[in-house]
């Protein structure tokens, strides 16, 4: 499995059945400035090949995790199958250097395996709506954890959030 190929923009409210990272760099880039305004500047980069652990090096360095579960589409590359998931993974790792003003966002979508022929393993696409929302998620746990702002609802509270991964380096 390869690196994902671009595909074309999605409409608003239906998941695209392509990985489209143009959607999400440009989402991002409309969002950031309003939703993380801290005067910290964030970059959106995609990384493939990593995994939903960190290690004690990373922790140490300020990294975090935060997992998000969306409304994907996937089609498979092999026998071109087409399927809906509300379990389509997106993994984020994050950190704010606050001495240099600047904070990394990494992201990687989690791939599904195609039920028909069990083909090779296939990327997510998503809506717009999908992306924004998953975003706006990821921007309120950045305030929570590295602004120190209750955004939203405070994850300590969260039921979910407690069991969910990017809890595992707090």
């Amino acid at each position: 499995m390869g690196q994902p190929e671009l595909g074309k923009a999605p409409s608003d409210a239906e998941p695209d059945r392509n990985w489209t990272p143009a959607l999400w760099s440009d989402t991002f880039a409309e969002l950031e400035e309003d939703e993380l305004e801290h005067g910290d500047s964030w970059t959106l980069n995609f990384r493939f090949s990593w995994t939903e652990t960190l290690t004690v090096a990373e922790r140490k360095k300020g990294w975090k995790i935060y997992c998000h579960r969306a409304q994907g589409g996937f089609r498979c590359s092999k026998c071109f199958q087409c399927w809906a998931s509300d379990e389509a993974e997106v993994l984020f790792r994050y950190r704010l250097q606050s001495l240099a003003c600047r904070g990394t966002i990494i992201m990687k979508p989690n791939c599904q395996t195609c039920s028909h022929c069990r083909g090779d393993s296939n990327w997510p696409g998503f809506s717009l709506e999908e992306v924004q929302k998953a975003l706006h998620h990821l921007f309120n746990v950045i305030k929570n954890n590295c602004y120190g702002s209750e955004a939203i609802r405070p994850i300590k509270l969260c039921k979910a959030c407690s069991f969910s991964t990017y809890r595992q380096n707090e």
